[in-house]
């Protein structure tokens, strides 16, 4: 497939996650996103983020294995979950799953200074290859237990987590600043929620629930 085809696959992949943020509108509250994140989601490719036999199907907008029991998650989701992170130029970003390196390809081109932590050694090492061949090379990365979080790059203005865990980890409570944002998934397999987190100025954490997803269960070490 030429790059061109690419190309034109991406721009039809944001259509298709504008459309399914309106049909959601009345779970999210969101009827449209950011701008700046669709830019993104346009421009970085997510081709390079998937394994070589499946690239035919990176812009579907659907979660694609990556290994390991692993998944890439369906481009709406990502986009929405960059969305309620509302990364500004130049928050320190904490990122739990990297996975192949495609949402870290996503919040480095939205200005972040992003730290990202993977469990699978294998994984975390083709990541850095992505990255590296796609031009986003000004990442920490490294191996390790996510939930712990980074605790010598923190605070963070901003908390990802790519997997689900039943209670928030209290570490990365910690770990995110007072003013600061997490996007986390939360529950049991079988009623997992996408939840915002807020941590108001004195310490005090919100959380709401924005829509029903389903992600792998986040690894610790014991």
């Amino acid at each position: 497939m030429k790059v061109t085809d690419f190309s034109q696959l991406r721009w039809r992949m944001v259509q298709i996650i504008e459309l399914y943020v309106q049909h959601s509108s009345a779970e999210t509250g969101r009827d449209v996103l950011d701008g700046r994140v669709l830019a993104a989601m346009g421009k970085v490719p997510r081709h390079e983020f998937v394994p070589e036999e499946i690239q035919g199907y990176a812009y579907n907008d659907s979660p694609l294995p990556i290994g390991f029991d692993k998944t890439i998650s369906q481009p709406f989701i990502t986009a929405l979950m960059t969305d309620l992170l509302d990364v500004q130029p130049g928050d320190r970003v904490l990122e739990v799953g990297t996975g192949l390196g495609y949402h870290t390809a996503l919040l480095t081109e939205l200005g972040a200074e992003l730290c990202s932590v993977e469990i699978i050694e294998e994984l975390a090492g083709q990541a850095q290859i992505n990255l590296k061949r796609a031009g986003y090379d000004n990442v920490a990365l490294r191996i390790g237990d996510g939930a712990r979080g980074w605790p010598e790059h923190a605070p963070f203005d901003r908390i990802v987590v790519a997997a689900a865990a039943e209670l928030i980890p209290p570490a990365l409570l910690q770990q995110l600043a007072p003013g600061g944002r997490m996007v986390i998934p939360t529950g049991m397999p079988d009623g997992q929620t996408l939840t915002l987190v807020k941590k108001n100025g004195d310490g005090r954490i919100r959380t709401r629930d924005v829509l029903p997803v389903r992600f792998a269960q986040l690894e610790t070490y014991h």
